[in-house]
């Protein structure tokens, strides 16, 4: 025993190797074994020393690559699995090691042969928080370097004291594979990287950080994955990232025009586990959903889909609001190429694609963000900056410039992988105030003393002036419940430089009138005409969102007044109403057939109800709706200009009668609408019209097949010459009975 001990004391003095550094190794605490481990020369010396940590090896041998000789037994110098040999050799050469295991030998690439595959430029860009595309360099990549092919691992954790990689090819231990914190500039840059050879597509990994003071974290996923296991599982997977054969080139040239804020755009936002799922309850794939999911949306004539998050996240509850892993598709409904296949398949069906993307918060969950090095690295430490009370969740520091760049491009890189057209961004207005939701003294305030988070604002406007400038053709939709000026003005005059803003005032003040008794309505009239008063202030969205349907407030056909009937009579009427206001359109799933309870997503939509001739009626409506509105300029080409709407009647509060006209670019072809929000049907009511001629009755809610009592006009009035109105010209009509009316002015009076 005492002569190996003086061997392998004779050995390290030999190699200038450390026993210090070998206890650090084995223990996994080493943070630069890049050092130690691997074939280097020793310094002012004619001889190389080459060492490895192979847990469970019983012995270990160097191959020359080249001569496939082998050159040297290397000495076991530690029982845990350390291996060192000395050679007379001046220059460093291509080699392999040879393991045996008992009777198993194995030839494998050591992964400290190779040098980083992240550069000096990067780490540049990194620290700058100016990296376009951080998601292609920092993460788990397949490279082929030297001819051998393997996965790059690289990771940001500045406070770490050590890193290693741990997964199912290394028996989760964080001895085999500790990874290299790079120089930059003559000091650490805190990013960590190692190449191991071999890694097959689909492995699990997870990254194993010691703090500062040498106190092993919980193991931590990729943040930067692009794949995830499925839940309650946590690791990170090897994905394949090869690049999927899209079929999408003539959408993409087109969507520009299709998303433009003159095109008609109405949205159906879907939560993808629960609109249906598979015979024995699981969820569907993203190419079952495709199968699906796309028929139904083209035939109800919706021209966008929307998605609740689909970024990994843990807890089905949140319903994707609080994600881990934010470059990664869920797990949920397959790959990451099965959510490519979905999204091709919407363009090749010529559908628009939104996600929702939550930059505002994240959960505290022990193998994502938080803490991620032992140190407050994604999310302030003061409680009263980096905490939300509303979810029980953290907020990202976006002055810090890597996690800034972070949070955008993850972001940016669905429209890049995956194509999507458009980015809505959650909870707006808890980013922009630094005292939401929070009382005094449990906030702190800017450098001026003020309530705006002057860091959220940069970082928003920032996001916006990439995605518009990197990604044409694609758009940001604002969830901003507040006043705040200018959500949807370009950056340069001020503006936070969003797409579109979500108009909650609307949402909120018709929701309100629509759940009063139709004996009330006439006094809370202001109600639905005040949103005219602003509906031009930002691009504005009008969403019936799954919000509205949710944490006891009911479906919304629950929330309208009387017996059944005028339930679905004031439904209808409401949508009619929602359809011609100016502003896109949102609509959650199950409201477009009024599903009569709150929604569930542990199970799906009550499709069953379909078979009612009332919930299949309502779904006929928005088929129809959805058909006048994309085929009739005059109701959405001046959605977010002033000049495309014009009062002909909003102070009729004794009979809650509201009608305007809609103009698009060609002023020739107006559109008349008139809502009637009481069950009394009107005879010979006069609207005043601006043109003389004749004018279809393009939809009435109240028709037969609809549900309605089919009071109507009989296909279209001609106008009558005199004052009505402000207007030169009126139509004599029927109001009928909780309505929407849509005329459409067809030929002119000569």
């Amino acid at each position: 025993m005492s002569k190996k001990i003086s061997t392998m004391k004779s050995v390290l003095a030999s190699t200038s190797i450390k026993q210090s550094d070998i206890d650090a190794i084995v223990q996994a605490r080493h943070g630069a074994a890049h050092t130690i481990l691997g074939l280097r020369a020793l310094t002012s010396s004619r001889f190389l020393v080459i060492s490895a940590f192979i847990a469970g090896a019983d012995s270990v041998a160097i191959i020359d690559k080249k001569t496939q000789k082998q050159l040297a037994l290397l000495t076991q110098v530690d029982s845990a699995g350390f291996f060192i040999a000395k050679l007379r050799r001046k220059k460093t050469f291509a080699y392999q090691l040879k393991v045996s295991f008992g009777q198993e030998v194995q030839l494998i690439e050591d992964a400290f042969a190779f040098s980083s595959t992240l550069g000096e430029i990067d780490i540049h860009l990194l620290n700058e928080g100016n990296h376009q595309k951080p998601y292609q360099k920092l993460g788990a990549h397949h490279y082929v370097i030297d001819g051998i092919e393997g996965t790059a691992f690289s990771l940001w954790a500045p406070n770490a004291d050590s890193v290693s990689v741990i997964g199912d090819f290394n028996q989760w231990d964080g001895r085999m594979h500790p990874m290299e914190n790079i120089f930059h500039h003559g000091s650490r840059s805190g990013y960590w990287t190692i190449f191991i050879p071999n890694i097959k597509l689909g492995s699990l990994y997870k990254f194993e950080l010691k703090d500062s003071q040498g106190n092993t974290l919980a193991n931590k996923s990729d943040p930067f994955a692009s794949q995830a296991q499925y839940r309650p599982d946590t690791a990170s997977i090897v994905a394949d990232e090869s690049d999927y054969p899209w079929q999408d080139e003539q959408w993409l040239i087109e969507r520009g025009q299709r998303n433009a804020r003159n095109a008609a755009i109405s949205i159906y936002e879907v939560h993808l586990g629960s609109w249906k799922r598979a015979e024995d309850g699981g969820f569907l794939n993203y190419r079952d959903i495709a199968s699906q999911l796309i028929p139904y949306v083209l035939e109800m004539g919706f021209t966008h889909i929307q998605l609740m998050p689909v970024s990994e996240y843990p807890f089905d509850g949140s319903w994707g609001y609080q994600p881990v892993g934010l470059f990664a598709a869920t797990a949920r409904f397959g790959s990451r190429a099965d959510f490519q296949y979905f999204v091709d398949a919407c363009h090749q069906a010529k559908l628009g694609l939104l996600i929702d993307w939550v930059p505002g918060h994240f959960p505290s969950d022990a193998h994502g963000l938080a803490q991620f090095d032992g140190t407050h690295l994604y999310e302030h430490e003061d409680r009263r900056l980096g905490f939300h009370p509303d979810w029980n969740t953290l907020i990202y520091n976006y002055g810090r410039t890597e996690v800034a760049n972070f949070l955008r491009a993850s972001a940016l890189h669905w429209l890049d992988n995956f194509h999507i057209d458009g980015i809505r961004v959650d909870a707006v207005a808890s980013m922009l105030y630094l005292d939401y939701s929070r009382k005094e003294g449990e906030w702190l305030p800017n450098i001026h003393g003020g309530r705006e988070n002057l860091e959220a604002v940069a970082f928003l406007q920032r996001f916006n002036e990439e995605l518009y400038s990197q990604y044409p053709g694609t758009f940001s939709v604002a969830e901003e419940s507040t006043s705040w000026p200018g959500v949807s003005r370009p950056t340069d005059s001020g503006g936070l430089g969003f797409g579109y803003k979500w108009n909650m005032g609307w949402m909120n003040d018709s929701l309100q009138y629509m759940q009063e008794d139709p004996i009330h309505k006439k006094y809370h009239h202001d109600k639905l005409s005040f949103s005219l008063v602003y509906a031009f202030d930002e691009n504005f969205v009008l969403p019936l969102s799954h919000d509205e349907v949710v944490h006891g407030k009911g479906s919304i056909l629950a929330r309208m007044p009387g017996d059944t009937w005028q339930q679905f009579a004031n439904l209808r009427a409401y949508y009619g109403f929602m359809w011609t206001h100016p502003g896109k359109k949102l609509l959650f799933m199950g409201c477009e057939f009024a599903q009569g309870k709150e929604w569930d997503h542990d199970g799906e939509l009550d499709w069953q109800q379909l078979d009612v001739h009332w919930h299949s009626g309502v779904q006929q409506l928005i088929k129809d709706l959805n058909q006048v509105y994309t085929s009739t300029p005059a109701l959405y080409e001046k959605d977010c200009m002033n000049d495309g709407f014009a009062w002909l009647e909003h102070d009729n509060a004794e009979h809650s009668i509201y009608s305007f006209v809609r103009y698009g670019e060609d002023k020739t072809s107006p559109v008349i609408v008139i809502c009637n929000f009481t069950p009394q049907c009107h005879q010979n009511y006069q609207v005043g019209v601006p043109s003389a001629g004749f004018y279809q009755e393009t939809l009435n809610s109240d028709a037969e097949i609809y549900g309605g009592s089919n009071q109507g006009n009989l296909g279209g009035v001609m106008s009558v010459a005199g004052q009505c109105q402000g207007q030169d010209q009126y139509l004599n009509i029927t109001v009928p009975p909780l309505s929407t009316v849509i005329f459409s002015y067809e030929w002119r009076d000569n």
